[in-house]
This record gives C-alpha cells, sequence and structure tokens, in this order.
C-alpha cells in the first residue's frame, strides 16, 4: 500500500494540530480504495461512547475525497461540494475503525466518490456519497503557502 500524504495543520490529518485526528491514508491499489483505521477517543463524542455525527461525517468526507489521489497524484486537491451520508448504527469512540474511499466516477472538473466506516468486524455504521471540485481562487491562494508542509511523513 502507498502512503499519502499529510498535512501540518488539518483537522483530519494534520501532524502539528493539537486537536485533530492525526489520521493517515493508504491507497490500496489492489482494491483500487484509500484506507486508514481510527480510534476515535471519547472527547469527540455526541453521547457517551458514541461518535459525534459531525466527526463521523468528516472522517468520511475526508476519506472519500482521498480516493482522487488513488492515481498517485497527491497534488490533486479537493473541495467538497456535496456530501449525503446514511448512518446506519451509531459509531463508537475507543474502538479501532477501518475506513475505506473509492472513486465512483471522474468528471470534467469534479468527481464522485464514496466511502464507509466499519466496525472491527465488518458491520457499516455509516456510508456517503459525495461530489468533489477542483479548489480555485481564493482557496487555491491560500493553500499555497502551505504546500510545502504537505508530505509522506516516514512511519
Amino acid at each position: 500500500m502507498i502512503k499519502q500524504p499529510t498535512s501540518r495543520t488539518c483537522f483530519m490529518c494534520g501532524r502539528e494540530n493539537g486537536f485533530g485526528l492525526k489520521m493517515v491514508w493508504y491507497n490500496n491499489l489492489q482494491s483500487n480504495q484509500v484506507e486508514a483505521t481510527i480510534t476515535v477517543p471519547e472527547q469527540f463524542n455526541g453521547y457517551p461512547g458514541i461518535v459525534h455525527g459531525g466527526i463521523v461525517a468528516a472522517i468520511l468526507d475526508e476519506t472519500a475525497g482521498r480516493a482522487v489521489m488513488l492515481d498517485g497524484n497527491f497534488d490533486n486537491l479537493f473541495i467538497t461540494l456535496r456530501l449525503n451520508l446514511t448512518y446506519r448504527k451509531p459509531t463508537p469512540t475507543n474502538t479501532p475503525l477501518k475506513v475505506v474511499g473509492w472513486l465512483e466516477h471522474k468528471g470534467h472538473r469534479g468527481m464522485k466518490v464514496a466511502a464507509k466506516l466499519l466496525l472491527p468486524d465488518g458491520t457499516i455504521t455509516t456510508e456517503c456519497k459525495a461530489v468533489v471540485i477542483k479548489p480555485t481562487g481564493e482557496i487555491s491562494k491560500r493553500w499555497e503557502p502551505e504546500k510545502k508542509f504537505w508530505r509522506v511523513e516516514e512511519d
């Protein structure tokens, strides 16, 4: 599997974000999916023992969007235009979870992506479908100074 880059300050993957989840994703070229594992600490609960739905949404949003980098182009960044979630079961805190994402359709300007969050036994807690597009204008300008911090960290 091929490790994807992480950034410095992102809530999801930021290496220097003390409040973030510090997630790391890998391209699984055999399954044509991006994968990560995460154990969400209790501090991100909505109810005791259950991950807040917004945190679940963020995990799936990021994972689905990272599917655009399955081709190895790690500068192929995105922003989410639409995110549709289906919550099937509560997602527990302090439990190892697997999240996988994949590309469903590659369009001219945008792409359709999807992801699912799984319990250790393979049960899906939540899944999503999303439309992502390339950022333009001000968003792209804000990214430029951070680009030098976007890299693959050694294990």
